[in-house]
């Protein structure tokens, strides 16, 4: 397996939002994280009245992605915004419609910024989801997620240390299972790690909590109670309780043949 290369700072970063009901879901969480990485990397903030566009395009979509991506310009930063209906599908997805996870090597991790440049998480067969690892087999996040493992009763997910993206879906999650009485610890997992664990599954703004169903081929231990509890409370948490039981169905239940690792 070859390591990605870096990314090119000039592309600029980026943030996608889920849309539901024509309302962008953690509009003001991820205008902080776009400001905070502008701010670091480039020293300057987001363009003026970009709550107002997103939240515009918004507007036309029941079920939907927004995607802002912002580069350093000559005078100021400037914005591209695109807008994507997604599959209801792919919201809070199924077993069979969950993640096939390859390995990418990724020393050091690609860091806390959401770089728009998406090359280092290019190749491998299609359909996968790149799940990077550090030196020591040390799994940090997947290439559109975090990372979860339910190991006994608790949820070990890797440590917000500088090497993976703070995601605002890991955020919810781990609040969500904090508020279901779920243990939530913070340490490293490694491929063993997650070829024993009872579960493994990742969290991203637009899919929720979506299954890994394997690992460069292996099967991996099918849904358990515990991220369904995530997955609900995470939907309370984005769409309140009405719309949360209005929306797509949660995660089901796998089929009887693949409940075995």
């Amino acid at each position: 397996m070859d390591a990605p290369h870096t990314p090119d700072p000039s592309q600029g970063v980026f943030e996608t939002l889920l849309a539901f009901e024509g309302e962008p879901v953690e509009l003001g969480a991820h205008l902080d994280r776009l400001a905070a990485s502008l701010a670091t990397l480039f020293a300057a903030t987001p363009p003026p009245g970009l709550a107002g566009q997103i939240a515009a395009l918004a507007q036309g979509l029941r079920l939907g992605r927004v995607r802002v991506a912002v580069a350093p310009g000559a005078a100021e930063p400037r914005a591209a915004l695109a807008v994507e209906q997604v599959d209801p599908g792919d919201f809070f997805p199924a077993w069979e419609r969950g993640a096939r996870l390859r390995s990418l090597p990724c020393e050091g991790g690609l860091g806390r910024h959401k770089w728009a440049d998406r090359r280092p998480l290019e190749g491998g067969d299609a359909g996968t989801v790149p799940l990077l690892f550090d030196r020591g087999d040390e799994a940090l996040e997947a290439g559109r997620a975090n990372l979860f493992a339910v190991v006994g009763q608790a949820l070990v997910t890797p440590a917000a240390d500088g090497r993976i993206l703070p995601g605002i879906a890991r955020a919810g999650a781990i609040a969500a299972a904090q508020e279901a009485g779920i243990e939530v610890i913070e340490q490293p997992l490694r491929r063993a790690d997650l070829l024993a664990a009872e579960e493994v599954f990742l969290t991203g703004s637009v899919r929720g909590v979506e299954p890994a169903c394997s690992l460069d081929g292996v099967p991996l231990a099918a849904a358990t109670p515990v991220s369904r509890r995530v997955g609900a409370g995470l939907r309370r948490r984005w769409l309140g309780a009405t719309l949360a039981t209005a929306a797509p169905a949660p995660a089901a239940e796998p089929p009887p043949g693949q409940l075995a690792r």
